[in-house]
């Protein structure tokens, strides 16, 4: 720290300018500590930073359902699941008494079935391994003939499609690394497999998936509301981005080494979409020549921060708004009635209004660029240039209020990340897009995976519904 300088020898206008140069740097520091506090008050619930960014210090989860809306527990009308009985079982072990009394030693008479108990468990598990065997029987004029193998069966040895498709489903759907799913095959069906033959059957699974994947994406180009969303992932220590376009059937997923629009150009979907898009207003989305959705999850969380961090109460009245207009939609449904707009829409600019009123636009720098301004004022500006993207979900019934479509596509592959901590080459990232894309839908649909996979590699993929 700087010595206070002497004072006595200054004049009066040498101290006024000297306190001048000592106020400004006040405010200057006092403005870096805001910030700097304001940083270290995000996390996942009042921001967009990840949960796992959160650390140690995770916030208190909290509900957007309004407290006593519905009780905890299972609902009413609920059908419940249980186990339940079979009326035929496997198999049956009886457990009759003694043969004599224990009491006058007497023989017992025919015993009688007066209560039944089932246990539900599975069987011993192993491998089985078929044998395919060519034969060959001569013709008397001399003539041979000779079997042939069936055409899935091409090696001396090799694995079948069940323990194909239960190896995709252990990496691709439950995300175990390639180590625990080679002992896991060894565990459960005395089937240990290495990493590369691990690696060789997810590369099958690709090929055999690719052309599915891609009539998925064509699918979704044609849809009337579709969700968006992006997410670094590694590659031998490098970040790509994994790219998710999404819709309630479909799920497609693509990796890129650039995250905008590169990578949009590469793949060849959201350039020729013409529907509605739901994403978190990232600039390389609004490019797009599609309509928009903003999703309200992501003003949410904003709206909480500048509550909460600055103090400023209109940003919790315009949370109270935008969440009290989600819940009228779901109570009645979409479009709602134009004098409702009206009203959410009206009060909606009143509160920004105010917004702006509490956070003063900072004047020019002087600077090259933009003058920096609040993040209280970066919301608010952009609530009111975007305000028909935010509101598209109150006069549309097919705009949800927020991306969580979007959003939960992404999760299970940041799991895998974790999890494995990585990818090694690009093309790795690839296969794993293909497959998850298959898997993710399949799975939205009500399909059976494992039957699903056993059938691909039986050559027959199960195609899902596109529309």
């Amino acid at each position: 720290m700087e010595p206070l300088p002497d004072l006595a020898p200054l004049s009066v206008a040498d101290k006024d300018a000297l306190i001048g140069a000592l106020w400004a740097r006040v405010v200057a520091l006092t403005a870096t500590v805001e910030e700097l506090q304001g940083r270290l008050a995000k996390n996942s619930r009042n921001s967009s930073k990840p949960p796992s960014s959160d650390g140690l210090n995770k916030p208190k989860p909290k509900s957007l359902r309004t407290r006593g809306e519905k009780p905890t527990g299972g609902q009413t009308g609920h059908a419940g699941h249980t186990l339940k009985r079979v009326a035929q079982p496997d198999r049956i072990q009886t457990h009759a008494p003694a043969t004599h009394c224990d009491a006058c030693h007497r023989p017992l008479g025919p015993a009688v079935v007066v209560e039944t108990r089932q246990v539900f468990d599975l069987p011993p598990l192993r491998c089985e391994v078929t044998e395919h065997q060519v034969l060959e029987a001569p013709c008397p004029c001399a003539k041979v003939h000779r079997g042939a193998f069936p055409a899935a069966v091409s090696a001396p040895v090799q694995y079948g499609p069940h323990s194909k498709a239960a190896v995709i489903q252990l990496t691709h759907h439950h995300m175990l690394p390639l180590a625990r799913t080679g002992e896991l095959m060894g565990d459960l069906f005395d089937l240990p497999m290495s990493d590369a033959t691990v690696l060789a059957i997810q590369a099958e699974a690709q090929v055999r998936l690719a052309p599915t994947v891609a009539a998925m994406g064509e699918a979704l180009t044609a849809a009337a509301v579709a969700h968006a969303d992006e997410t670094g992932m590694r590659v031998a220590g490098k970040i790509h981005w994994m790219h998710v376009l999404v819709t309630p059937l479909l799920t497609w997923l693509g990796a890129h080494p650039k995250r905008g629009k590169l990578a949009f150009d590469a793949f060849g979907l959201l350039i020729v979409f013409a529907g509605t898009l739901i994403h978190d207003g990232w600039k390389p989305y609004r490019e797009l020549a599609c309509k928009h959705g903003l999703c309200n999850a992501h003003h949410l969380r904003e709206l909480t921060y500048v509550f909460e961090q600055m103090g400023q109460a209109w940003a919790k009245c315009l949370f109270d708004l935008l969440l009290a207009a989600c819940h009228e939609v779901a109570a009645v449904g979409a479009p709602l009635p134009a004098k409702r707009i009206a009203y959410y829409r009206t009060t909606y600019y009143q509160l920004l209004t105010t917004g702006e009123a509490a956070n003063p636009r900072a004047p020019p720098s002087g600077k090259r660029g933009r003058t920096k301004q609040s993040k209280g004022l970066n919301l608010i500006d952009r609530l009111r240039r975007y305000a028909d993207d935010v509101w598209r979900f109150m006069i549309d019934p097919a705009v949800p209020f927020t991306n969580n479509l979007g959003e939960q596509a992404i999760r299970m592959p940041k799991v895998k990340q974790k999890v494995s901590g990585g990818f090694r080459t690009a093309d790795g990232l690839d296969t794993f897009c293909t497959i998850r894309s298959y898997l993710a839908t399949m799975h939205k649909q009500g399909a059976n995976l494992f039957n699903a996979l056993t059938l691909t590699f039986q050559g027959t993929p199960p195609q899902p519904r596109f529309a």
